[in-house]
């Protein structure tokens, strides 16, 4: 199969589910979608239309109407709008896409979601990918669909939209202080192929030089790193609270206990220092360009 037999192949998929799967154990997910598609079945119905006649006419299968109304998939607002016109609601159902939004992605990436919103400085480094937050949709969705298991076309398309959407914190005002420190191995490896590392590289070099944005590298030739733990995370608020969390320490899990926090951002600190300068980490990303 050809690259661009494979995104026809991508682009019908999409085309032909309408939303995404939800997630039984998200209690306030389940309640959205639940009321969104009680409410849609009942205009359909108010309508004198059934399933499979709304269906041809929405461009879905009359199985996909059924489950979107049953609360079992998440519509997407394209759907929404024109279920909307369909049904003439003037609006109505359209607008439910301001709670559908909300709970269109996972739990735990709604929360990190909004912990990155409030955050006034983030802190991070990376040690075997590019930050999901520099990602660009294409290396995005080359690194989830090399996962093993392997996702579903569709949860891969969830998750990369779930990533895509994070990254509105760099139009964020006021701006947050940003930083992140990632691996050399990592940006010499070209996942999802030439163009796609091209552009992911050509991204680095653009969000580097914002005027919020720290961005280093960590050499190969280091010969003291402090990093082997893996992945740090800091998140700092406006009222003074934090929290942190990484690979290697306190089980992976997040914590906002002051000591424990102090660890991780002196092993941060660290890691920093060890890095390449900010000037020295984008003309080495130009010099990786510059090879490709």
């Amino acid at each position: 199969m050809t690259a661009v037999d494979a995104e026809a192949g991508r682009l019908k998929e999409e085309a032909d589910e309408p939303g995404w799967e939800v997630d039984p154990d998200d209690e306030w997910g389940v309640a959205v979608i639940t009321t969104v598609g009680r409410q849609l079945k009942l205009r359909r119905e108010a309508a004198g239309m059934r399933a499979a006649e709304f269906g041809r006419i929405v461009g879905y299968g009359e199985d996909m109407v059924y489950k979107i109304e049953g609360g079992k998939r998440i519509p997407r607002q394209e759907f929404l709008d024109k279920t909307d016109e369909v049904l003439g609601t003037g609006g109505l159902i359209a607008a439910a896409w301001e709670d559908v939004k909300k709970v269109r992605y996972p739990k735990e990436v709604r929360a990190l979601g909004k912990l990155e919103a409030k955050a006034v400085e983030i802190g991070l480094y990376e040690c075997n990918i590019v930050a999901g937050l520099l990602q660009t949709p294409e290396h995005a969705r080359a690194v989830i669909g090399a996962a093993q298991p392997p996702y579903s076309p569709d949860d891969v398309e969830r998750m990369v939209a779930a990533r895509l959407d994070r990254r509105a914190i760099f139009e964020r005002d006021p701006a947050p202080a940003l930083s992140f420190v990632l691996e050399e191995g990592v940006l010499r490896r070209p996942i999802g192929g030439k163009m796609v590392w091209r552009q992911q590289l050509e991204r680095l070099s653009e969000v580097g030089r914002l005027h919020n944005v720290v961005l280093q590298v960590m050499p190969m030739n280091c010969d003291t790193h402090s990093g082997m733990d893996g992945r740090i995370e800091l998140l700092k608020f406006a009222d003074g609270t934090a929290v942190g969390r990484s690979d290697g320490a306190f089980n992976g899990r997040p914590t906002s206990d002051p000591r424990q926090l102090r660890i991780l951002e002196l092993r941060y600190g660290t890691i920093r220092a060890q890095a390449l300068s900010p000037r020295e980490s984008l003309a080495f990303i130009e010099q990786l360009l510059g090879e490709t």
